[in-house]
């Protein structure tokens, strides 16, 4: 196992930051061009969603890093919690054991990009 812990261990995954979200209807996204403005119903000051495979992963905050934005991590879950939620999703596995996977076929999965 520990070759492919390696492996996943070099695997970069996509982070998504959800600075908000809102339901709007398909009319409006038809009018939309480049310079409209969709207001979010949320404080610039409120925590943002951290996400991992659409999983949160952690909660922060808004920063500015000289001319570019971060975000300060406030809450995170923990070691095991985050590197689950880099794996299949229990309703995306199609097995009947409750959707847990080896480490060695997690690896084996990411390392196919089944994942």
């Amino acid at each position: 196992m520990g070759s492919n812990l390696k492996s996943i261990m070099r695997i970069e995954v996509p982070l998504v930051v959800v600075i908000g979200e809102r339901a709007v209807d398909i009319s409006s996204v038809r009018q939309w061009v480049p310079g409209s403005i969709i207001e979010l119903q949320i404080c610039a000051e409120e925590d943002l969603d951290i996400r991992i495979n659409n999983r949160q992963i952690a909660i922060g905050s808004a920063v500015k890093i000289g001319e570019n934005f971060g975000v300060r991590l406030t809450t995170t879950l923990g070691q095991t919690e985050r590197i689950e939620a880099m794996g299949p999703s229990t309703e995306d596995s199609g097995d009947d054991g409750g959707g847990e996977m080896s480490p060695d076929d997690i690896a084996a999965a990411l390392l196919a990009g089944q994942i």
